[in-house]
């Protein structure tokens, strides 16, 4: 535990301190359960809130506040800690008092690790035989991680990556008002806390995390930059893959690796549709992800699309720009969250760095009310008597919630509500986190246009109807390749079988997400049906997948073996699984389109499971489900 001389502040600093996550601290410190009883237990919050106040009186929050200050200068004079690392019963105890929930006896396990009660699991250190080595592609978030943890395990490593730093999408996506919309406490690796400036981190300190980490960590000499993976195929009689890697002066070099290992994500290869009249445009025109050195100022900009990277964008821009024409197809889901902008300032910092176990029971709380808390209201109840306008009756409960709060935000302008609110359930597409959207919308140099696209001219563009908007820049907020994991990759694995063949255009699957029969010791992080449509932290389970990967191949060298596939039908059981659970989730409703589903309607993306399943699958399955050779 961090700590530092001098606690004049500290009490003060507690006025700013979360008390559900402050009164565990102190739970922990003095041993004394009282603290989980009433009149201290906090109330259930609402929405996606930080609940600060716990729902309590003021006098019973400075009691709590009191009681904490006396317990850190106690423990900071010699005290020693009553519960240093609380488990079982007692944990499951903590969990449903802080949130004000009913926490699943499942979650203790995956709750004791983000709080800091559990110890992670190790890292196998296999003995490796001269020669086995391993190339991973990409350097982003999985891709550092994955280097990280092979050269803990003693394996050689290499990472390509296209790029002239590390970060991946975090480095390439840099357009006005990109950040995370998972809170900075959470959107991080489990064992590198970082003093987050703001509750949802601006993309400039997240690649400045994921910079450092590979700085701090020396990851770089383990990094090719400004190369890219055309090919790899697998040469069974060698037991090794040949990996063709382009480089940026046109140069190409085969170099063999044992162990193959995708990192590039599922959100990597800007998609622009093909629109009649695109290369007639006079001015900029461009991918969110590509976003050029520009001044807006006085410009009428045209935004295509109301993704998640559009939300972003158009609150910052406008007022900056002459004008902003939005094209919508259709309407988002958008959260109310009062703390989206908050900075994390000077006192929060103090009580992060300061309080014993504070800094764990506040991940552990992002973990649960951003992780699976909302999951259950996505399962789809046949009896359900609404199924137009919800899945179920948690779900039509969401569904006014965020319709008040958008009606609320757009009073006074019934022709907006009537073009921001969605028709179909919410989660249904990716829900977004208002970040000045609405008010954004109500700007008098603000239009919402919700028919599609058809066409762009010179200085303008066209919608279906034929009806024609002025531009001078056009920015394509228009998503990415999603379904072709691994495009642009020619992967061919035993008998020379490609993996397109495998998958078709858009079909992806792979066992846990993570491998495909027929392609020996190739691992997949965030693979298909990894995604988390849910919500949560995508490196969550990059974590999860990379922990997995290590068994794995520690499995395999442990055995004496050098090559490991996962068999078929354990591989086509799974599918099948997924398959069946989709069919009743929200995202395969008939009410909607989204990037999740594939042109046959099959879910390729998301994961239908809990994190807290997924974990546990990821567990269990081992070298039984494998073939060794």
């Amino acid at each position: 535990m961090t700590t530092t001389a001098g606690r004049t502040g500290l009490r003060r600093a507690l006025d700013a301190a979360n008390i559900p996550c402050l009164t565990m601290c102190l739970v922990q410190l003095t041993g004394d359960l009282r603290w989980l009883d009433e009149p201290y237990a906090p109330t259930r919050a609402r929405g996606l809130d930080d609940h600060d106040t716990g729902g309590l009186p003021d006098d019973v929050q400075d009691e709590i506040r009191d009681a904490a200050a006396a317990a850190v200068e106690a423990y900071l004079a010699g005290a020693p800690v009553a519960i240093e690392a609380p488990r079982g019963e007692l944990l499951l105890r903590m969990l449903r008092t802080s949130t004000g929930e009913p926490v699943g006896d499942e979650f203790e396990p995956m709750m004791a690790e983000t709080l800091g009660s559990a110890e992670p699991e190790p890292v196998p250190h296999p003995v490796v035989p001269d020669g086995f080595d391993a190339l991973v592609i990409g350097a982003g978030v999985g891709g550092l991680l994955a280097v990280a943890t092979l050269r803990a395990m003693g394996v050689p490593v290499t990472a390509v990556e296209r790029n002239t730093e590390v970060a991946g999408t975090w480095w390439e996506n840099h357009y006005p008002g990109a950040g995370v919309d998972t809170p900075s406490h959470l959107y991080s690796y489990s064992f590198r806390p970082h003093p987050w400036s703001t509750a949802f981190g601006r993309r400039d300190e997240v690649f400045d995390y994921l910079r450092d980490y590979a700085d701090d960590a020396d990851l770089r000499r383990s990094i090719e930059f400004g190369a890219e993976v055309e090919a790899a195929a697998w040469d069974d009689d060698a037991r090794r893959w040949a990996v063709t890697v382009r480089r940026a002066d046109g140069s190409r070099e085969t170099r063999g690796a044992s162990v193959l290992i995708s990192a590039v994500g599922q959100l990597n290869r800007p998609t622009v549709p093909d629109l009649p009249g695109l290369d007639s445009f006079e001015g900029p025109l461009f991918h969110s992800a590509r976003w050029p050195d520009l001044d807006l100022a006085g410009r009428r900009v045209a935004v295509v699309g109301t993704g998640a990277s559009a939300m972003q964008i158009v609150p910052r821009i406008a007022g900056r720009a002459g004008s902003v024409t939005i094209f919508q197809r259709s309407p988002q889901w958008i959260a109310p969250h009062a703390g989206y902008f908050d900075e994390i300032g000077a006192d929060r910092q103090q009580v992060l760095a300061e309080v014993p176990f504070y800094a764990g029971w506040y991940r552990t709380r992002l973990a649960w009310t951003f992780n699976d808390k909302v999951h259950p209201a996505l399962v789809v109840d046949p009896d359900w008597e609404h199924p137009e306008r919800s899945v179920n009756a948690a779900n039509d409960g969401h569904r006014r919630h965020f319709t008040r709060y958008l009606e609320a935000e757009l009073e006074g302008r019934p022709d907006l509500v009537a073009k921001a609110l969605p028709h179909y359930p919410p989660f249904g597409k990716r829900m977004l986190l208002d970040n000045g959207w609405f008010a954004a919308l109500r700007r008098d140099d603000v239009e919402l246009v919700t028919e599609a696209v058809a066409s762009v001219g010179p200085s303008s563009v066209r919608t279906a109807s034929g009806a024609e908007h002025a531009a001078n820049v056009v920015v394509m907020a228009t998503g990415f390749a999603a379904h072709e994991f691994l495009a642009g990759v020619d992967v061919r694995g035993r008998s020379g079988r490609r993996l397109t063949e495998e998958w078709g255009d858009d079909d992806a699957r792979a066992h846990l997400g993570m491998t495909v029969p027929g392609f020996p010791n190739l691992f997949l992080l965030s693979g298909p049906n990894t995604a988390l449509g849910h919500g949560g932290s995508q490196i969550t389970i990059i974590e999860l997948q990379m922990r997995a990967v290590a068994r794995l191949v520690a499995g395999m060298l442990e055995h004496g073996s050098s090559a490991i596939e996962v068999r078929r039908e354990v591989a086509e059981a799974y599918d099948a699984e997924v398959d069946e659970a989709h069919a009743g989730m929200i995202w395969t409703h008939p009410g909607m389109t989204n990037w999740y589903r594939n042109a046959a309607g099959r879910v390729v993306n998301t994961l239908p499971w809990r994190i807290v399943d997924y974990r546990a699958r990821l567990e269990a399955s081992g070298l039984d489900d494998h073939e060794l050779r």
